[in-house]
């Protein structure tokens, strides 16, 4: 058995700034460069979680739901919301902050699967996932029945 852990133990909350080179024509940031760092954030907490190299597996979904600018500040949260034997339900916000006024906005959201592999490239057994709080039980169990919903 690899044991179980709380989910505070892997998470991540990682800040970037919106520079000219992440923007396209009319000034908002590529959806790819949100897609990249999501998948990076993730990545980090699949690494914290598990303690073995991790690959993504999917992405669910990601919902954009508002536009990011030039200057703007944007922050990921990532946190293990359900475990496998080997897998792991990663759900990443990102929300965007104004440089200047200090706004706030919701900007993202995805649920991505991360798999570990031992030194082979073989699927691992991981820790679970032991929710400490109402909002993380809620994460847990909506992981659940997502994880059920996949092919």
């Amino acid at each position: 058995m690899a044991g179980s852990k709380h989910p505070q133990e892997s998470r991540v909350e990682m800040t970037q700034l919106v520079l000219p080179a992440h923007t396209n024509a009319i000034g908002t940031i590529f959806g790819g460069q949100i897609m990249a760092w999501i998948d990076t954030a993730a990545a980090i907490c699949s690494f914290r979680h598990s303690r073995k190299m991790c690959v993504t597996a999917s992405m669910d979904a990601l919902n954009f739901i508002s536009p990011v600018k030039q200057g703007d500040i944007v922050i990921l949260q990532a946190n293990v919301n359900y475990t496998g034997r080997s897998s792991m339900e990663i759900g990443v916000k990102v929300t965007s902050e104004n440089s200047i006024t200090g706004e706030k906005k919701k900007t993202a959201r995805a649920y991505l699967t991360f798999v570990a592999l031992d030194d082979k490239g073989k699927p691992v057994e991981i820790a679970q996932i032991l929710p400490q709080n109402e909002q993380e039980k809620t994460w847990y169990q909506e992981g659940k029945e997502r994880r059920l919903k996949r092919p």
